[in-house]
């Protein structure tokens, strides 16, 4: 039986990658910095500290890191104050979970845009512990924040199953020892390599079952 199970936010609970690279781009262009066609896929993954230096540096944007990171955060807090993008089957997933194990939140989001998202969601009362990879030393891929997730939970990381849609995340969750189901981002799909560290695939957060964990976790050495 495992001892927890491990969300990611964007792209598994939310349908909100694209809302994250839509501000990015906006402040970037905006403020008289470039873009480039790789931007999306080559910050996917990195902390809130990685992807606004990398955006002043990669992209030239004329503006400091944490003045970079303000602007996108506050275009992405007005859109989820004006409706979260929930996937399919979301809330019911998480709320069935959590009838059966403890449950951690490892995002790549902003600490006050998971917030956000707990508060309107009415989830708050149902994750155990919630973590951003700015709160830790490295973001994905690097397995940090999982690592962190599981010391919080006081779970092994053997013993835990982490949910994930992108290739950096699978990348991270497998890398701190977890168990992975992958939901794939439609909009960013996960290339193969990654998609090959998860033990089970589900197209919608709403297949995500206790069935489904714990036959994900039965699987394990």
């Amino acid at each position: 039986m495992p001892e927890a199970v491990v969300f990611d936010l964007d792209g598994v609970l939310l349908d909100s990658e694209q809302r994250w690279n839509e501000a990015k781009e906006s402040v970037a262009r905006e403020s008289g910095g470039g873009w480039r066609e790789d931007a999306a896929e080559t910050m996917m993954g990195m902390s809130s500290p990685e992807w606004s230096a990398w955006m002043r540096d990669a992209l030239g944007v004329p503006l400091s890191a944490a003045a970079i990171n303000d602007a996108v955060v506050e275009r992405m807090a007005a859109g989820y104050a004006a409706g979260l993008p929930l996937l399919p089957g979301a809330i019911g997933a998480v709320r069935g979970l959590a009838e059966r194990w403890p449950l951690g939140l490892a995002s790549s989001s902003n600490r006050e845009i998971i917030d956000a998202f707990l508060e309107i969601a009415e989830l708050g009362d149902a994750f155990a512990v919630t973590l951003s990879s700015e709160q830790v030393g490295r973001g994905k891929p690097a397995p940090d924040v999982y690592l962190e997730a599981a010391r919080l939970l006081g779970a092994d990381p053997a013993n835990c199953v982490a949910v994930e849609d992108s290739g950096n995340g699978l990348r991270a969750a497998a890398a701190a020892g977890m168990a992975v189901i992958a939901v794939p981002n439609p909009h960013y799909p996960p290339p193969a390599d990654a998609l090959e560290l998860a033990a089970a695939t589900v197209a919608t957060p709403g297949e995500l079952t206790p069935e489904l964990v714990e036959s994900v976790a039965a699987q394990r050495p």
